[in-house]
Order: structure tokens, then C-alpha cells, then sequence
């Protein structure tokens, strides 16, 4: 297009600083694809912080801009689109498409240029309507984790009204989204986090109860709360390898645990005579689906689906923000606004 815009390259991994901001050529959208002009996007754990350190699983590019959960306005359309407008507002999708089984997805701001970036292009086909009276930093953060989060608990938990749902980690991006999916589904919710503000954010959030596993003992606090039942699904996204047997313990007969997340190091002890005994199904997925991502951001819209924000900086604070979410200091997501 032979114009300029600013976005956040890293040109090396490491630390923080290697992210830059520079002045890089605005793409033009290939066929199928649309021009994104984007007003916010978040930062995240594993797809920002681990990919910018060259800590990620896959193979990734460099230069290299980061940034999978871009929302903005559409200001251009490639050749052949048609089932968008410019001006239409939009969140968006982070797997561009399936690559064979051992590669992997190919995912936005990792294999392909980000969101850290003023304008983004990427297929129409990834591309969401935002409703009304969803502004786009909610509509980042809502269509990052919750499609995920009912993609697990509705579609492979199938959690059903009444019963009772452990949530771990329940005030980070996922948790916060299954704490919320969790009740729209009429389950009972245990929130369970690591400190008193999260927990108490857990349950504003909708938790009928909350744990704090860091002061408190998980598998005994399951046992008082549901009267030595123990639940019928845990939504796990933390990977401790001392919390998790405490949580997988507490699953009652028949019970499901769906995850997600590793953040705490992923390497866990697993009771198997627990595991057959009690008919127990353990499900590991990353999978949601486009009408995942519709149903998040319409029951976003109408009031039913909140999130947690603990700041919004400009991109030029890119680095500030990888160190505050690398320092877990804050209670909510992180959200770059390139404007």
C-alpha cells in the first residue's frame, strides 16, 4: 500500500526489551483476506511472553510481531470477500488454518504477523462481528478465552445444570472466562486461586464458592463444600504439581477433568487406581469452533460474560506490559491500544 505504520518487532528472543517499536509497511490483504485496522489486542502468557523468548513449542520467524487476539475496524477487503464490509467492527480468531497433525495449527502472532501492529490483515474467515455495546477490549478478551472455555466445559465436559465445577486458577483470563461458561451452564462453581483478591474476583465473577490453595487445603475444602461428594468436573488451566493430584482427587465417580493451561510447569503426578476406579475421563483440548466464538461475544453482549482488565497501555508500553504479566502482579489482562 506504500504507506507506514507502527507495530512492536522483535527481530531476536529474550527479555522484554528485544520488543521494538518500528515504523513497518502496512500489509495489503491477499485474496480472501481483510485489512484490520486494530484497536486493541492482549497479552498473553504462553502466545506473547513464551513465543518473544523463544520458549515456544513451534518454530517461529523472525522479525516477528506478536499479538493473536487483535480487535479493530476492517478498512480494506482482498479479492473475493464478500461476507464483510469495511467498517464492519470485529474481533478475531488466533488459527489461520490446520497444518498436518505434527505441525500444529498455524496461529496469529505466532507463525504469521500479529496484532502489535496498527493494522493486522488476516482471513476474513477469522474475523467475528462484535455486537453492540461491546467495545474492543472486552471483545479481545472475551473472544480470546471464552470460546475455549464453553468449547471445554459444554462440548467436551458437557456439564450439565447442578453439577458441581471446580475452576483452578479462576480469576486469570481462562479461569475467569470457565467461572462465568461454568453458571451459564447452571453448574455449581467452586472458584479456586491463589490469593484472596483473586478469589474474591472469582466470586463477583459468579462462584457460589472460593478457594484460596495457597492458604487453604484443596481436596479437604472440596470435601467440606460438597459434603465429601468431591465435583463432578475440574476446569484445569494451572499444571501445578502440587495442586493438581488436590483437584484431581477431589473428582467424584463418573467425574471429567478438561485442560488447557500449564503455566505452573504442566509436569503433574497422576493417581491412576483414582483415575479407573471412579471411571474418571481426563480431556486435553485447545479446539473451539466458530460458533464458540459467536456465543461468547453475544453473551458478552447482553450482560452475562464479564472480564477482568488490570490495565490498558498504549503499544508503545509493550515491554512494561510483558513485565507486568511475567510478574503476575496485576488482577486481569493486560490490553495494548496501538492508537
Amino acid at each position: 500500500m506504500g504507506a507506514l505504520m507502527q507495530a512492536v518487532v522483535i527481530r531476536e528472543f529474550g527479555e522484554p526489551q528485544v520488543m521494538r517499536l518500528e515504523e513497518v509497511p502496512i500489509p495489503a490483504p491477499a485474496a480472501g483476506e481483510v485489512l484490520l485496522k486494530v484497536e486493541a489486542v492482549s497479552v498473553n502468557r504462553t502466545l506473547d511472553l513464551a513465543v518473544r523468548a523463544g520458549r515456544y513449542a513451534r518454530a517461529v520467524t523472525l522479525p516477528h510481531v506478536l499479538g493473536a487476539d487483535p480487535s479493530g475496524t476492517i478498512v480494506a477487503l482482498g479479492e473475493g470477500v464478500t461476507s464483510r464490509h469495511v467498517g464492519d467492527r470485529v474481533a478475531t480468531s488466533p488459527r489461520i488454518k490446520a497444518a498436518t497433525v505434527t505441525q500444529g495449527p498455524i496461529m496469529l502472532g505466532v507463525q504469521v504477523w500479529g496484532g502489535y501492529a496498527q493494522y493486522v490483515r488476516l482471513p476474513a474467515a477469522n474475523t467475528h462481528l462484535i455486537p453492540d455495546g461491546l467495545d474492543f477490549s472486552a471483545a479481545t478478551i472475551v473472544a480470546r478465552h471464552a470460546p475455549l472455555a464453553f468449547n471445554l466445559l459444554k462440548e467436551k465436559a458437557q456439564v450439565v445444570p447442578g453439577e458441581r465445577v471446580l475452576i483452578m486458577g479462576a480469576a486469570g483470563g481462562l479461569g475467569s472466562a470457565g467461572v462465568q461458561v461454568a453458571k451459564h451452564l447452571g453448574a455449581h462453581v467452586i472458584a479456586a486461586a491463589g490469593a484472596d483478591e483473586r478469589v474474591a474476583a472469582a466470586r463477583k465473577l459468579g462462584a457460589d464458592f472460593g478457594i484460596n490453595y495457597r492458604n487453604s487445603d484443596l481436596a479437604a475444602e472440596i470435601a467440606r463444600l460438597t459434603d465429601g461428594r468431591g465435583v463432578d468436573v475440574v476446569f484445569e488451566n494451572v499444571g501445578d504439581p502440587d495442586l493438581f493430584p488436590k483437584a484431581f482427587s477431589s473428582l467424584a465417580r463418573n467425574g471429567r477433568l478438561v485442560t488447557a493451561g500449564a503455566h505452573a510447569g504442566g509436569v503433574v503426578p497422576l493417581d491412576l487406581n483414582h483415575l479407573y476406579l471412579n471411571y474418571i475421563t481426563i480431556i486435553g483440548s485447545t479446539a473451539q469452533s466458530d460458533a464458540d466464538v459467536n456465543l461468547s461475544l453475544e453473551v458478552a453482549a447482553n450482560g452475562h460474560l464479564d472480564v477482568l482488565i488490570d490495565q490498558v497501555l498504549p503499544l508503545s508500553d509493550a515491554v512494561a506490559a510483558h513485565k507486568l504479566v511475567a510478574g503476575r502482579a496485576g488482577l486481569g489482562k493486560i490490553v495494548l491500544h496501538p492508537w
